[in-house]
């Protein structure tokens, strides 16, 4: 099985705060502190980057300049249009037209700065764009403010991928971008070659989703999966957690139809260590985990899961599954 290109989300290596320790649990830290931590990872060779928090405008080229000084490669930039207050009520949907042209605007500065640095990819989360109550939100209306805003940020930079995170739920009780299907219809109706998903199992895990099949659906319609947040959960909510340390099993699956569909994008880590406080032992237990598993999927003989593909024996599969985590 082939070896994966990682990155992480830099927030793993800062104060993660939540509504109950707002200041965060342990002593906020600067991007250069979340840089250093992550060139101390072993087999980690990619960052993530959050519009706002980690990078901006007016300090965007000093900053990439000691990303690539540090031997990293920034491996996605994510627009923020969910984290300060004037995107609380929607950003592409919002009710407010300047609101949207704002957020549509800050997708396309990222989609700037992602051609000049040869990330080459960004990625929107719609996070305020839902609703809360019924009767509160005109759907179809939503619906096309949210096509017509990735339209044209699609054809803002055709070269630049936008790939597309979806959630469950929160911060809104509803979202309107919440499941795979959702996403991919919504991808359908923009019909851009440039737009596709980035995939954050934590959200799949938690919207009930199998993730091995969620690739599977993205590689049948269109080839659209374009990146991984990857971190686990126990399905009641988004934890962020270290991936493979609840659904082992499941992420054996997920590895090997990776592998199947030919997927070449990053493994990023978008782990939040709320509690941990060596934030460099966090990541490094994730991509143990990471490698751990993928080696596992390894181990599994590719014709003899077809062959349990075609019995649809079950006492087969776990047999398999079970000889190579354990021999």
């Amino acid at each position: 099985m082939k070896q994966w290109r990682y990155s992480a989300v830099a927030v793993i290596f800062g104060a993660c705060a939540d509504r109950y320790v707002l200041q965060g649990y342990t002593p906020e830290r600067s991007f250069d502190e979340m840089l250093s931590d992550a060139t101390k990872v072993e087999g980690m060779k990619g960052i993530e980057l959050v519009g706002g928090w980690h990078i901006k405008e007016e300090d965007q080229d000093s900053v990439v300049k000691r990303i690539q000084a540090s031997g990293m490669e920034i491996s996605m930039l994510i627009p923020e249009i969910w984290a300060t207050p004037v995107f609380g009520w929607g950003s592409f949907t919002s009710l407010d037209p300047k609101v949207r042209s704002k957020a549509i605007g800050k997708v396309k500065s990222a989609m700037d700065l992602a051609r000049q640095t040869g990330c080459n990819q960004v990625s929107p989360w719609f996070g305020h764009d839902g609703y809360d109550y019924v009767f509160q939100l005109d759907y179809a209306a939503a619906w096309d403010q949210l096509v017509a805003g990735l339209i044209e940020c699609a054809d803002h930079d055709p070269k630049v991928k936008l790939a597309v995170e979806y959630k469950q739920r929160e911060p809104r009780t509803h979202a309107l971008v919440s499941n795979l299907a959702k996403c991919l219809l919504l991808l359908q109706e923009v019909n851009r070659p440039n737009v596709g998903i980035n995939l954050d199992v934590g959200h799949a895990l938690a919207g009930m989703e199998n993730m091995a099949e969620s690739v599977a659906m993205l590689k049948r319609f269109g080839d659209k999966l374009y990146h991984l947040h990857v971190n686990d959960n126990y399905r009641s909510w988004d934890d962020d957690m270290i991936p493979g340390s609840v659904h082992t099993l499941e992420w054996m699956e997920f590895f090997y139809w990776l592998d199947r569909t030919g997927y070449d994008g990053w493994i990023s880590l978008d782990v939040f260590a709320y509690h941990e406080r060596d934030k460099i032992a966090v990541a490094r237990e994730s991509l143990a985990w990471l490698e751990a598993l993928r080696k596992a999927a390894g181990r599994l003989d590719r014709r003899s899961v077809e062959d349990v593909f075609r019995s649809g024996d079950a006492m087969k599969s776990t047999r398999l599954v079970r000889e190579a985590l354990f021999g």
